[in-house]
């Protein structure tokens, strides 16, 4: 009965017919004669439902019969017309050219020439569809047809779906049953919906008369079917309330009839828990996903950082791990896993080989992105190129100039790197935010946090790019460090472009002002926006027996925590704190960038390159097995984890701790197998 009754608010929710405020108290009530009734109500309701979606069906396949008939009538006439006009000019070219030979000739014509009778097919096409379904159509039959169509200005409603779509009239000729067949699957498989019509225009007119009175016909059956349950809906919304509390008695008085101890349910329970949250992943995301869940668990519809993590990191590890040669090393390893899926997930493997199978899709990418960056910058184990597409150029390499000038190269690039990764962090916090309609964190955290990274290191990265284009000569430690220590002295050789002095103090005093921004004000909206929630809520409405279940059923469990604005405050400072020292020290943390080329490079130099130097094949050979377990040993087993955990702690700290609260749990549905004997159900 419950079950029925939530049907005919759903119905009456669709109908627009809202259910009566007022309804009378009868103590005395028969339920099986109100089980009978409702039954009764729930098959009558169903079937006028049935019967008016077979009526709107029918109704709406006959209008487009009837554009169609329409359409292909203009069609046919003005083809008609054409041909007409054509035979008239040929009978007075053939009056006027006339001689004493063309008897002969058009009689010779009309014994050789056969008619052939064609077929033709009609129906609409959706509009987008009309161009590829016109191009099948044409290559299926090679070109032995011919295809008109028309465009209907104003949408039709589809039969089939029930939506306003814009379609085609269209008329396929064709000769042959073959062609007809092929014609009749492609109009099935593009959702073209065909109508019978005659290439007579009387038989056309008297179609159409015929469709029209049917489609009056049933305009009026229709229009009748909806007075009919609007009234049945009006009826049943008249006496839902009344059952409705009915029904609710007699399951409380079967509760206490029977005393049990557990209350039937006939509401929804409220909560203050936050719900589960579950992400859908396949077996190449869900790698990346476990680094994101290793940090925390996303709180339920909080913006999920694994999204970029699948592309972030890898390229973050290559820009560490940039070499193409052992980038190659690495794309075989994961290939291998790879190819071997099925035989290693049916095996026990160790701690070691089990992890490293786990993450051979973040292996593959990790070795991809090293590939690119190692190319881009050419750099790998064996140098051999002697020209460059791209990158930096090889002819420095062994020069004195090569270590200074790579080092101050990538140390830029890092800091570029660096506070683009935390300018999308903080970018993250406003979206998540926004989502929550958390205005507090809108313009007391995004907003300053946003200032505070841009008016200093986004400032260093505006430099770096300006110096790169200019070929600038100008010292960006001694800028950046005098911008505080002397903001008003002159730049002299250091001046990048004209206004910079100026633009440096404006810079300087928001991030000045974006520190005490992010400090005070939120503690206090934070205490104020406790104390209007809370206000008022101390004092309960007084209810009558008759309204209990009412009341109880609309209750909504409040949190009266008292607002310990200390704890806030403190919290904060806190906050505030890290995020000021945090922009200092996550800069200097993404340098770690420029590492690994440089342990390569002297792999290569003072292994490779020295024995190569020896007119000695037991050298050479002695030189190429140490760098051959150097590069194995050392940067794949070693320094390749390194690169990895760092570009782990890039993503944690200076990425996700910008937005990613991660104090959610993850989503376990129930199952009884799960179960032991100890828990409680």
């Amino acid at each position: 009965m419950a079950r029925r009754l939530r049907l005919f608010k759903e119905q009456m929710t669709k109908a627009g017919v809202s259910p009566s405020m007022w309804s009378t108290r009868d103590d005395h009530f028969d339920l099986e004669h109100l089980e009978v009734k409702l039954e009764e109500l729930e098959a009558e309701l169903l079937e006028i439902n049935a019967n008016n979606e077979k009526l709107q069906h029918t109704y709406n396949e006959l209008l487009e019969y009837k554009l169609v008939l329409e359409k292909v009538g203009e069609l046919f006439s003005s083809a008609k017309n054409k041909a007409v006009a054509h035979q008239k000019e040929l009978e007075f070219q053939t009056t006027v050219e006339g001689s004493i030979d063309s008897p002969l000739l058009l009689e010779q014509e009309e014994t050789t020439t056969k008619q052939i009778k064609l077929g033709f097919i009609g129906g609409l096409v959706h509009r987008e569809k009309s161009i590829p379904f016109e191009r099948i159509i044409f290559r299926a039959a090679r070109g032995n047809l011919f295809l008109k169509q028309g465009v209907i200005e104003h949408p039709v409603l589809d039969p089939l779906s029930g939506e306003m779509v814009h379609k085609n009239v269209f008329v396929v000729f064709y000769s042959g049953e073959r062609v007809k067949s092929k014609i009749l699957k492609i109009c099935d498989a593009f959702g073209a919906n065909r109508y019978a019509f005659s290439n007579d225009s009387s038989k056309q007119f008297q179609t159409i008369r015929e469709v029209s009175g049917r489609i009056s016909e049933l305009k009026a059956t229709i229009d009748a079917a909806l007075i009919h349950r609007s009234t049945l809906l009006q009826t049943i919304g008249y006496h839902h309330g009344q059952w409705r509390l009915l029904i609710h008695k007699v399951l409380q008085r079967a509760t206490m009839d029977c005393s049990s101890q557990v209350v039937a349910i006939f509401q929804v329970l409220e909560t203050t828990e936050s719900p589960p949250t579950y992400f859908c992943t396949n077996k190449f995301t869900s790698s990346f996903q476990e680094i994101v869940d290793a940090y925390g668990i996303a709180k339920y519809q909080e913006a999920n950082p694994g999204v970029y993590t699948v592309v972030t990191f890898p390229f973050l590890f290559a820009v560490m791990f940039g070499d193409w040669g052992h980038g190659i090393c690495l794309l075989l390893a994961a290939l291998y896993l790879m190819i071997r899926e099925r035989k290693f997930a049916s095996q026990k493997l160790g701690d070691i080989m089990e992890m490293a199978f786990g993450g051979r899709y973040i292996i593959m990418m990790m070795a991809l992105f090293s590939i690119y960056t190692g190319d881009a910058s050419t750099t790998g184990f064996i140098k051999v190129r002697s020209t460059y597409p791209f990158g930096v150029d090889p002819k420095c390499h062994g020069t004195r100039s090569e270590l200074p000038f790579l080092n101050s190269l990538k140390m830029k690039m890092s800091i570029l790197l660096g506070v683009s990764q935390m300018n999308l962090g903080i970018i993250m916090s406003y979206f998540n935010a926004k989502y929550f309609k958390n205005n507090i964190n809108i313009w007391y955290q995004f907003v300053p946090q946003i200032i505070f990274l841009n008016s200093l290191f986004g400032y260093l990265s505006l430099l770096i790019i300006i110096k790169w284009s200019t070929g600038s000569q100008a010292d960006l430690y001694h800028l950046m460090i005098y911008t505080f220590l002397s903001p008003t002295d002159d730049l002299g050789e250091n001046q990048l472009f004209v206004g910079q002095k100026l633009l440096q103090l404006v810079l300087l005093l928001l991030a000045v002002v974006a520190v005490p921004w992010m400090l005070l004000p939120k503690p206090f909206l934070l205490k104020k926006q406790h104390q209007e929630r809370h206000q008022g809520q101390s004092y309960d409405l007084l209810c009558g027996t008759d309204d209990t279940l009412e009341s109880e059923s609309q209750s909504i469990a409040h949190d009266h925590d008292e607002f310990d604005f200390s704890e806030v405050f403190v919290h904060q400072l806190i906050h505030t704190i890290e995020f000021v020292l945090g922009a200092v020290s996550n800069t200097a943390s993404s340098l770690r960038f420029l590492a690994h080329s440089e342990l390569s490079s002297v792999f290569y130099d003072k292994v490779l390159l020295l024995a190569w130097g020896y007119n000695n094949t037991i050298v050479l050979i002695i030189g190429i097995f140490v760098f051959i377990c150097a590069t194995v040993g050392v940067l794949l087993l070693m320094e390749s984890p390194s690169a990895f955990l760092h570009a782990l702690r890039l993503h944690w700290v200076e990425y996700q701790n910008k937005f990613y609260e991660g104090d959610g749990y993850k989503f376990f549905p129930f199952s009884f197998t799960l179960l032991t004997d100890e828990d409680e159900l």
